[in-house]
């Protein structure tokens, strides 16, 4: 039981420090008080908010920083702190459980587009650089003149420069 509620708090710390820079922050944030402060002194959960947002504004400095360090240092605080919250009241797990599931980022899809083409070379000399590319992936709106993609050919598929 110890080994999944440290697995538990792990993950809640991944999923509080990444929700730290989202514009849902001040909700989380209240709603994350209060599951931390649960069963404490009058004020503890202001307290526990006023922490959140400190831990907010070093990541923020970090991350611009480049700073992987105190990140870790930031995501380590808040799994120590989930985890003793977890070991003193073990039916908080569920709670925890569920709003980790409710508050998590959702996948976001690149809109990427993959197209497959065949370079071909026909004899003559070239006096520049020729790159030939086994695909090119496209982020966001589709190049003009392309219609569904292709796969017939696969990457490398080239035709041999003519005479050789």
């Amino acid at each position: 039981m110890e080994a999944e509620l440290a697995g538990l708090a792990a993950s809640g710390a991944t999923t509080v420090v990444g929700l730290m820079a989202s514009d849902a922050w001040a909700q989380v944030r209240a709603r994350l008080a209060r599951f931390l402060a649960r069963g404490g002194a009058e004020g503890a959960e202001e307290a526990v908010s006023a922490d959140l947002e400190r831990s907010r504004g070093e990541l923020a400095e970090a991350r611009q920083a480049r700073d992987a360090g105190v990140e870790d240092d930031v995501r380590a605080e808040w799994r120590l702190r989930l985890r003793r919250t977890l070991q003193a009241d073990p039916a908080a797990a569920d709670e925890l459980r569920r709003m980790l599931a409710e508050l998590a980022p959702e996948p976001q899809s690149t809109g990427a587009t993959t197209y497959y083409t065949a370079n071909t070379m026909h004899g003559g000399v070239y006096h520049e650089a020729v790159i030939l590319a086994g695909s090119i992936t496209y982020h966001g709106v589709q190049p003009p003149g392309h219609g569904t993609p292709s796969t017939e050919t696969a990457p490398g598929d080239a035709d041999p420069p003519a005479g050789h």
